[in-house]
């Protein structure tokens, strides 16, 4: 499981990099949502590993916890009785993915006559969009990072001086 979603993970964090690169900053926070999601199924997993059967089964919808419940668990493994927050993580994405009225933001231009529209291509005049898909990008890939070490711990060079692995 974990070699697939890493490399997936990955693969998306290069891609919202390119994107960023290329001014497609709306299809970037699009992917953002993909990159949490396999974030969060590589933290899940690792505090709930009788749960990679479902995985193993095919990850099906009526039997596997949403992106938000997930949260919801992880939150509870790593800061038991603080309040449960899923559902805040999650919205926000999801309004963007599903096109919902609260993500039009997320593609806003003002156009040349003063006036504002939707972009449908490169998005070159908002830094701002730039810095806050850049800052919510970079936290999951440092999960993914963590969850590399955490899964391969094995694989880890031993030191030079033949003592314990680096961690």
């Amino acid at each position: 499981m974990a070699c697939q979603v890493v490399a997936q993970a990955i693969s998306i964090a290069l891609s919202i990099r390119e994107l960023i690169r290329q001014g497609y900053l709306f299809g970037g926070h699009v992917l953002l949502r993909a990159l949490a999601e396999r974030s969060a199924i590589l933290l899940y997993l690792h505090y709930y590993p009788t749960e990679i059967n479902k995985w193993n089964r095919g990850w099906e919808h009526n039997e596997t916890p949403s992106l938000a419940k997930m949260f919801e668990k992880i939150q509870a493994k790593q800061q038991p009785g603080s309040p449960i927050c899923g559902g805040d993580l999650t919205a926000p994405m999801n309004s963007l993915l599903h096109s919902k009225p609260d993500s039009a933001p997320w593609n806003l231009i003002q156009l040349k006559d003063g006036g504002f529209g939707h972009a449908v291509s490169k998005i070159l005049d908002r830094p701002e969009l730039c810095d806050k898909l850049c800052a919510n990008a970079i936290p999951w890939l440092v999960v993914v990072q963590v969850m590399m070490v955490a899964y391969f711990a094995d694989e880890l060079p031993a030191k030079a001086d033949g003592g314990d692995q680096i961690r």
